[in-house]
């Protein structure tokens, strides 16, 4: 008889559930995809409800329910921070303290009365570290018998970073680095100065850095700066924040600001307001030291564990830059990272340590071509043609069907040929914050235009933000200094030398978008303005679909790769459901869509009359 364990991670941000059955996984979401509240944290019932029609199981038959981490850990942690700190933090401490002494101090009966609902009252719970399920969910769905794992964040109970070692069905931890010393919260600080939401805007500060100037007598002063005043590091990748310059621990903000004013002679940036060079020198000051910190514990894993393959989770993780630093300059013959590396991942983490370590349960080995146990992290709800019909009938939306996909294929290969924008709604939903070719808006990689376009016109976001490119696998090192496959969209590489465009003299002094409209090679669309790629690989073993539609633009043109960005707009998550995905596409500028074996056409849908009013709303989000 199947064993069957439900996962979940809820009540901080990016709440989600997974369902197991004997270990595998059988599907996962994050609940934000259901309620369209961007990184919701409340108990993820849409998403429970989803994994567990997914399985055909009713909420009595799971064996067990695993939360992410240790409530009453980091309710001690909480405590004795405001303790060290008093008479610091008393504003902090009224906000925080009645949420926890009325709901998360008893999260067993909390999670009891909302599994009520399931008919899960009485199924066992269990509640792994917060580390260990980010560890676990990096180490059982890799490929590797045997890793060193890292896992970074801003913290969980007390740990923000822990080195540990894989082996078979075991985890154990050997170095630990507590609260409040954390590098994803270090990272978080920079962050808010530099104008953007903690805990979202990350990704934004990575890449405005590359629009700072490597090797500037600023940009060098400030990196010492950080070095010297915020924090001391060691040569194992440890290290201890100057808590005068922080007000995480106990405050209501990341940072002290008259401190780092003082420190920067640059203030705190208001949020929408314009980006200045100086900012970008700190993105990139904030950047570098990021990626030594990164590569010094990597190395510690690497010494600690004798391992020669490492795996990596927790929010950090998603530092695209750092993750391919270790790929090339670490020293592992073996690099994985979890694409759900933040806390929705957790709830993967959290079950799987149930089943291995709780349960004894052996792995099972990888049947090939399976490059690793996530399924191409295509996990989430799919919808029939006859679903996707019916949803964009509710808006008198108006499609063309087509019998057979190859031929879609080509025709939407000649769509996006003549600079069309299309959205791609196919099969199962991501896991994970990245877009990997199933809920994906799609142009041509060649069109000077199209990083505008889409910037502007499509996404609603801010103009100095990349693109990624989708490329056949077989096609990668034709494009890329790549030569390790990167499914999961977590790893940025060098474009090819040969297909650069050289820099006008005196690049270095020209404004922002002068710098992000120069054509730098025959892929603008994609080459950020360092010359690198946030590189997805495109597999026909886990997505088929996307696969041949590639294969379909490179017959037509030559080129094997499209710019792929998630099915959505600012402030939005990315799209679930077919009628998410068709007013998303109505609402922007975008001028086709593809569902399933359908083709919607803009200039043939009828009038929609929420557009302005929906695009003001996401312009100042």
């Amino acid at each position: 008889m199947a064993t069957y364990i439900l996962g979940i991670s809820a009540f901080y941000h990016d709440s989600g559930a997974v369902l197991l059955r004997d270990g595998h996984i059988v599907a996962a979401a994050q609940e934000e995809r259901f309620t369209r509240k961007k990184h919701d944290a409340a108990f993820p019932a849409s998403a429970v409800s989803y994994v567990l029609s997914e399985g055909a199981l009713s909420g009595g038959a799971l064996e067990a329910v695993a939360f992410y981490d240790k409530p009453f850990l980091k309710f001690e942690r909480l405590l004795e921070t405001y303790v060290s700190y008093a008479p610091r933090g008393l504003k902090s401490f009224r906000s925080a303290m009645p949420v926890w002494i009325r709901e998360k101090l008893f999260m067993k009966s909390m999670l009891r009365k909302e599994l009520e609902a399931f008919g899960a009252a009485e199924v066992p719970l269990f509640f792994p570290e917060h580390h260990l399920s980010h560890g676990a969910s990096a180490f059982y769905p890799s490929p590797f018998e045997d890793a060193a794992i890292l896992t970074m964040d801003g913290v969980g109970e007390w740990a923000a970073t822990t080195i540990g070692h894989g082996r078979g069905s075991s985890i154990s931890l050997l170095r630990e680095q507590q609260f409040p010393h954390s590098l994803g919260l270090l990272y978080s600080a920079f962050t808010y100065y530099c104008g953007f939401r903690v805990n979202s805007g990350e990704y934004k500060l990575m890449g405005l850095a590359p629009y700072g100037n490597p090797g500037s007598p600023r940009v060098e002063q400030w990196k010492r700066a950080i070095l010297e005043e915020l924090l001391s590091l060691k040569e194992d990748g440890s290290f201890f924040l100057n808590m005068r310059y922080f007000d995480f621990a106990t405050g209501l903000r990341m940072c002290n600001h008259e401190a780092w004013k003082k420190l920067f002679g640059l203030p705190w940036r208001e949020p929408e307001t314009p980006i200045s060079q100086e900012y970008m020198d700190l993105a990139l000051a904030i950047q570098d030291v990021t990626e030594e910190i990164v590569l010094r514990l990597a190395a510690s894993a690497r010494e600690a564990t004798r391992s020669r393959n490492l795996v990596l989770a927790g929010g950090v993780a998603l530092n695209c830059v750092a993750n391919g630093r270790i790929l090339r300059e670490a020293g592992f013959d073996g690099l994985w990272i979890q694409p759900a590396a933040g806390d929705a991942g957790g709830a993967l983490g959290a079950a799987l340590a149930v089943w291995h370590i709780e349960k004894e349960r052996p792995r099972r080995p990888l049947l090939p071509p399976a490059m690793d146990a996530m399924q191409g992290s295509y996990l989430g709800p799919s919808f029939t043609d006859r679903q996707i019909e019916n949803a964009a009938a509710l808006y008198g939306g108006v499609s063309e069907k087509w019998d057979h996909f190859s031929e879609l294929c080509r025709k939407v290969a000649e769509l996006l040929d003549q600079g069309n924008v299309v959205g791609w709604f196919q099969g199962r939903m991501e896991w994970g914050p990245r877009a990997l070719g199933n809920r994906s808006i799609l142009g041509d990689s060649r069109h000077p235009e199209m990083q505008k376009k889409l910037n502007l016109k499509i996404k609603y976001r801010e103009g100095f933000r990349p693109f990624a490119p989708s490329v056949l696998r077989e096609e990668c090192a034709a494009y890329f200094d790549l030569d390790s496959p990167s499914p999961y969209m977590l790893l940025v590489a060098p474009v090819q030398e040969d297909r650069r465009n050289p820099l006008p003299e005196g690049y270095a002094s020209f404004p922002l978008l002068d710098k992000l409209y120069h054509l730098r090679s025959d892929i603008p669309a994609v080459t950020h303005i360092d010359y690198s790629a946030r590189v997805q690989t495109v597999h026909r073993e886990t997505n088929p679909r996307y696969w041949e539609l590639l294969s379909a633009f490179k017959e037509r043109t030559g080129y094997g790769l499209l710019v792929n960005t998630s099915f959505n707009v600012r402030g939005e998550p990315i799209v679930c459901t077919p009628e998410d995905a068709y007013r998303c596409f109505m609402r922007t500028e975008m001028d086709y869509l593809v569902m399933g074996s359908r083709l919607f056409d803009k200039s043939r849908q009828p009038e929609w009359s929420e557009g302005k009013e929906w695009q003001q709303d996401f312009v100042l989000d």
